[in-house]
Parts: C-alpha cells; sequence; structure tokens
C-alpha cells in the first residue's frame, strides 16, 4: 500500500506538470495543501465518482479556485470522468479542465470558483440548505439528507469582505455540517501577507461563533486527520481548521515563496522537485498502485447504495414526503403550477389596484408560496421596504431551520452568494432582496449565477428616481441597463401589479438567474385584453393600440409605463396614431421569433419614443437612428417623487414635445424626399 506522501505527490506532481504544459497556471497552492486534500478525500469525503449528482454527497468546494490543479487531480485521480488526457489540456480551448473551477465543465465541480471568498459564500449557502432540507425532509431512523460541506480557503480569501459577511452568519446560525480548512501559507501575490494581513485568524472565527482548531501542521496527516474528526464532532456550530503549509511545497529552490504562486515552475526546478520528492515517473504518468489506491468508485458506489436503500425505505413510510423532495431535486414546479399562475394574473388584472409594484410583488409571494415550499426567501435588512416576506413564513434560524425567511442582515454581496450555493446545492429556490442601487455591492455574485445558470431570484425594489427624498446616493440611474448587459440574466422591470405577477413567474420558471425590479412609489394599474395579458409574458408587447398604422410608438417600462399612457392619450386627441409598447423584459423579447417582434415594433415606423428613467444608451436598438431615448444621464436629486422626475426631464410634456419634433421631422423629411423624386430640387 503506497504512503501518504506519495498519495500527496501524486497530485503535486500532476499539478506541476499540467501547469508547465499549459505555460500557465498556480502551482503553489496544490503542493501546498496536497496532504490536507489527501487526508480529507481519501478518509472523510463521503462521494460516488460515478455519479457526482447523488444527492447525499458530502460538498466539496475550492475557495481559493486559482489552485484548480488540486481539484482537478483529486477527480482524475479517484475515478471521476475527467481523464489524464483532459489534465493535459489543462486551461485551453473548450477542454474540462479551464483556469479556475466552472460549474459545468467537469463532472465533481460543484461551483464556480476564482473571485476569491464566493466560494465560502457559496459553501455557507450549501450547508444552510443542507440544516434546512434535514428538518423539513428527516425521520427518525430516516437521515436522508445528511451530509458535510468542506471549503478550502486562503489568505486572499479571508481577506475578502465578503468572507467576514458569510463567516459572520454561518456562526450565527450554527452552521455544524460545515468545515473551513485554512490554507494559512503567508503567501500572496504581492509576497508574504505580513505587509497587508495580520488579523488574528482564530480569535476572528471564534468571536463569529465557530469551533476553531489552530496551529494544525498541514503536512502532517495524522494531525490533519485529528483536525477534521475533532471537527466532525462539533454539533453546535461550524469549524475552522487552521492549517500551516508551505505554498509550493516540495520545491527545493521556490517553495515559501510567492514565486510559486501563479507561474510555472520551469523544467529546471521541476526536475528538482521530482528528485526532492523522489518521484522517478515521466509527466503526467501515475503508477497503477497509486491509482488503485485512489480509486473511490467502490467506496463511493457502496456508500450510494446504501443511502438508496434507506431511501427507498423512507419512500415506503413516508412516500409524500419522498415524492416531493424528489419533486424539488429535479426542479420540477407542481402539476397546477401553470393555471395557478395565470389565474394570480387574471385576478389581479381584475382588481385594478393601484399599487407599489413591491407590494405588488409582496401579494406574489402570499399567492406562490402556497404550492411552493422551496421558496427560501429573505432580505439584506430590508425586510419592511423590499417586502420579501410572505403570512406566516417562519423565519430560518439556529433553532428553527426549517423556516422558509432569512433575514440576511446588512450583507448584500454575501447574501447573493449565499443564495447561489443553496441554488447549487438544490432542492430550494432562493431569492434576496435589497434596493437596486445596492446591487452593485453584490454584482460580481450576480455575475457567477449568470455564468452558472442558477435559479436565483434577486428582488431588488425602490427601482428609480422615483424612491424620492433618500437622494443619488440611493437612486439607480445606470442599473437596470448595466443588468440587462450581463449574458443569460433576465431582468423584469413591470409596470403594474399584473406584469408583476407574471415577472414572478417567469423568474420562478426560468432556467437561470432572473433581476425582478420593484418601485416603492405607488403605480397606476394598466387597462389590458385579455390578448395583452397572456402576451406580457413575451416580455414587450402593446398595451395601448391605435386604428391603423402608429404614427408613433411608445416604449416604456416600470413606473414609466402611465407616462407614455398619458402622453399617448394626449397625441391621440391630437388626431396622432399612437401606440404604447409595455416592454418589461427586454431580453425576454428578444427571445422572441423575429415576426413577433415586428408585429409589435414595425420597421417602417421611424418615430419611436423609448421612456425609462434610467441611463439611456440600451434603449437605441429598439428605437433606431432616427428615434429618440427619453431617461437619465445624470445623477439624481433629493425630493419628492414628482420634483426629481420633473427635474431630470421624465415627464408627460415631454415626450409629447419629442413626439411634436420627430413628428415635424420625419414630416418635412417625406417632403424633401418627394420634392427630390420628383426633381423639384436638384
Amino acid at each position: 500500500m503506497p504512503q501518504r506522501r506519495e498519495l500527496a505527490n501524486a497530485i503535486r506532481m500532476l499539478s506541476v506538470d499540467a501547469v508547465q504544459k499549459a505555460n500557465s497556471g498556480h502551482p503553489g497552492m496544490p503542493m501546498g495543501m496536497a496532504d490536507i486534500a489527501e487526508v480529507l478525500w481519501n478518509d472523510f469525503l463521503n462521494h460516488n465518482p460515478g455519479n457526482p449528482h447523488w444527492l447525499n454527497r458530502d460538498r466539496f468546494i475550492l475557495s481559493n479556485g486559482h489552485g484548480c490543479m488540486l481539484h482537478y487531480a483529486l477527480l482524475h485521480l479517484t475515478g471521476y470522468a475527467l481523464s489524464i488526457e483532459d489534465l493535459k489540456q489543462f486551461r485551453q480551448l473548450h477542454s474540462k479542465t479551464p483556469g479556475h473551477p466552472e460549474f459545468g465543465e467537469a463532472p465533481g465541480i460543484e461551483t464556480t470558483t476564482g473571485p476569491l471568498a464566493q466560494g465560502l459564500a457559496n459553501a455557507v449557502g450549501m450547508a444552510i440548505a443542507e440544516k434546512h432540507l434535514a428538518k423539513q425532509f428527516n425521520r427518525d431512523g430516516f437521515e436522508i439528507i445528511d451530509n458535510y460541506t468542506y471549503v478550502f480557503v486562503g489568505d486572499g480569501c479571508l481577506m475578502e469582505g465578503i468572507s467576514h459577511e458569510v463567516c459572520s452568519l454561518a456562526g450565527t446560525f450554527g452552521l455544524n455540517k460545515l468545515i473551513a480548512i485554512y490554507d494559512d501559507n503567508n503567501i500572496s501575490i504581492d509576497g508574504n501577507v505580513q505587509g497587508w494581513f495580520t488579523d488574528n485568524t482564530p480569535l476572528r472565527f471564534q468571536a463569529y461563533g465557530w469551533h476553531v482548531i489552530s496551529n494544525v501542521d498541514g503536512h502532517d496527516s495524522a494531525a490533519i486527520k485529528k483536525a477534521i474528526a475533532e471537527a466532525k464532532t462539533i454539533t453546535d456550530k461550524p469549524t475552522l481548521i487552521c492549517c500551516k503549509t508551505t505554498i509550493g511545497w516540495g520545491s527545493p529552490n521556490l517553495a515559501g515563496s510567492a514565486d510559486t504562486h501563479g507561474a510555472p515552475l520551469g523544467d529546471k526546478e521541476i526536475a528538482e522537485v521530482r528528485k526532492s520528492l523522489n518521484w522517478p515517473h515521466a509527466p503526467f504518468v501515475i503508477p497503477q498502485e497509486l491509482y488503485a489506491a485512489w480509486n473511490a468508485n467502490e467506496k463511493g458506489a457502496h456508500a450510494e447504495a446504501e443511502w438508496t436503500t434507506l431511501f427507498n425505505a423512507y419512500s415506503k413510510s413516508y412516500p409524500e414526503l419522498a415524492q416531493e423532495l424528489t419533486r424539488r431535486v429535479k426542479q420540477q414546479l407542481p402539476e397546477n403550477w401553470s393555471q395557478f399562475a395565470v389565474n394570480l394574473a387574471k385576478e389581479l388584472q381584475s382588481k385594478k389596484e393601484t399599487m407599489a409594484t413591491r407590494k405588488a410583488s409582496q401579494v406574489c409571494l402570499n399567492h406562490y408560496a402556497t404550492i411552493l415550499p422551496e421558496l427560501v426567501g429573505g432580505s439584506a435588512d430590508l425586510t419592511g421596504s423590499n417586502l420579501t416576506n410572505w403570512k406566516d413564513v417562519g423565519t430560518f434560524s439556529k433553532n428553527n431551520p426549517q423556516g422558509q425567511y432569512i433575514h440576511y442582515g446588512v450583507r448584500e454581496f454575501g447574501m447573493s452568494a449565499i443564495m447561489n450555493g443553496m441554488a447549487l446545492y438544490g432542492a430550494v429556490i432562493p431569492f434576496g432582496g435589497t434596493f437596486l442601487t445596492f446591487s452593485d455591492y453584490a454584482r460580481n455574485a450576480v455575475r457567477l449565477a449568470a455564468l452558472m445558470r442558477q435559479k436565483v431570484i434577486f428582488v431588488y425594489t425602490h427601482d428609480s428616481i422615483g424612491l424620492g427624498e433618500d437622494g443619488p446616493t440611493h437612486q439607480p440611474i445606470e442599473h437596470a441597463p448595466s443588468l440587462r448587459l450581463i449574458p443569460h440574466l433576465s431582468v423584469w422591470r413591470p409596470c403594474d401589479a399584473a406584469e408583476s405577477a407574471v415577472a414572478w413567474a417567469s423568474a420562478i420558471e426560468y432556467h437561470g438567474p432572473t433581476c425582478l425590479l420593484f418601485s416603492r412609489q405607488n403605480v397606476q394599474h394598466q387597462e389590458r385584453d385579455a390578448e395583452a395579458l397572456a402576451n406580457i409574458v413575451r416580455g414587450g408587447y402593446v398595451l395601448v393600440e391605435c386604428a391603423g398604422q402608429p404614427d408613433v410608438i411608445l416604449i416604456s417600462t416600470g413606473s414609466e409605463v402611465e407616462l407614455a399612457v398619458a402622453a399617448a392619450h394626449e397625441l391621440k386627441a391630437e388626431g396622432q396614431n399612437v401606440r404604447v409598447v409595455s416592454m418589461p423584459s427586454t431580453d425576454v423579447f428578444l427571445a422572441q421569433e423575429e415576426a413577433y417582434q415586428l408585429q409589435v415594433l414595425p420597421k417602417d415606423v421611424s418615430v419611436r419614443i423609448a421612456i425609462e428613467a434610467a441611463a439611456t444608451d440600451g434603449w437605441h436598438k429598439f428605437v433606431g437612428c432616427h428615434g429618440k431615448v427619453i431617461g437619465i444621464d445624470r445623477f439624481g436629486a433629493s425630493a419628492p417623487a414628482k420634483d426629481v422626475y420633473k427635474e431630470c426631464g421624465v415627464t408627460v410634456e415631454h415626450i409629447v414635445h419629442t413626439a411634436h419634433e420627430l413628428l415635424k421631422a420625419t414630416q418635412c423629411a417625406r417632403i424633401t424626399s418627394e420634392k427630390i423624386t420628383t426633381g423639384v430640387l436638384v
């Protein structure tokens, strides 16, 4: 049987060789954490390489994702469908082994990491989901949800502010199935961290309410094993294991220095590493006895088979619970979902209530939550403003983990990355709220949700200058347009209660992340016929029609739709044919077939005006070269909402005036064209 150090050296050499072949990468961390990884994966990690999606597997997260060759080597050695050829293609186009771990690229990668500490936040989310689902579904003798979440973190992760947000919350929630292992090597890209990172990390985590195991020799397998075993005995709090390691361990000339962090070691030094580690094998060659010792297929299949037997017995004793869990794991909505969602939109349309869309959002939650127990919502300390809670919802806490409402505190970034982790765990649909302007705090987590195409719902209220007196620090301008630029992210900005209902339903159905932008101020109910109501789901539709070909098309979204409608009525009174298009979701509209898009926005109508109280650039694609955008390319002001709208020029009067100018310009252009055609002008 190979010695532990030899098993760990297989990780080291695969990492070193892959980075060298790619001429790019980070060999230092895999070399430094190889001994820790070997103990965790061989002695503790409950997983099945033959089925990376087994529900009750332990989750392993590499938050310091730049060291991803460590993870790829582990997956390859333990028997996942990641070949030696895949390792040779490290960092190459279309490979399964990109430069940072990417969810969906290689089997066994639980989340996309690289932006430091977000993996740690994802791990907190996974631990929350595990605790929540275990309380909901486990019964005496049937611990069907019973897994640990292990996360590797480095100095960089713990310097990031998000680590404070999520680790504080993890301690408060008593997430005892969360075990973080800290690679304490004192090195980051700029060198020894003593010049910029001198926190007393053990005391910091103790203050958060974590169990802390300090000063573990990260190159002593027995010490590592003892520490992890101790962590698993803790039943009321998460654990941080602080492992002292040497970055680039095994490199005679570069170990312990930043030179090993983010660059290949070079052929000469790698030859010295082989001598130092007594590793005579050629690059990418692993002896069969090491493969045999590492392979976890048999052990993993046995563990899953035992769990399957337990789940089958559970299904007989608790058939409804088993069926419900299976539905949620498969991301299947209830059978009556579609009609249920349609009925709410019809009901809200018929009620004709004037209300803020944030209030309409809460009405939707009260309705949808009755058949969607997988909804797990929350707010970054703005529940009373975001209105993200619903009737009779229980609050998630250390002592009430079955609760569906999470008070995240003032932690917008942490909340968003935690929700990503919850979605990745599965069987829940997470959503969380804050003000739209504070989406900036959370933006990188929103981006990663889109990159991973996870069903996460970001609820952003106070979506415009309409919030009024709080002023320009709280009034979003560029936020909605910038969110619309993120690939795979769906953005909805509804104009009233009926559109809010459709927006929520679309977010729940969409296989990816959604941003729902809701108003603080009341908005008018909009009249619609059945066809218009049915077309809301298409992202853009004709709200107000005219007789015959329109002379003017007004395109608007959110709280500005009522301004467009009012302007249309004035222009119609003057004899103009005016169509109003409500476009609550530009991305959904642009995903419709071309025939529908042209039906709503015919090419031969050149007088188009888009109206949104936000930065204007994104609307030019809809109005064309001869159209206009009425928006805000400046910051707002502190005043009542109506005064701010007037100050910023987003008014009915401005819309009407702009229409007059465009109609006049179009008429002049037409007359000129006719004169040229008839030869009057030469």
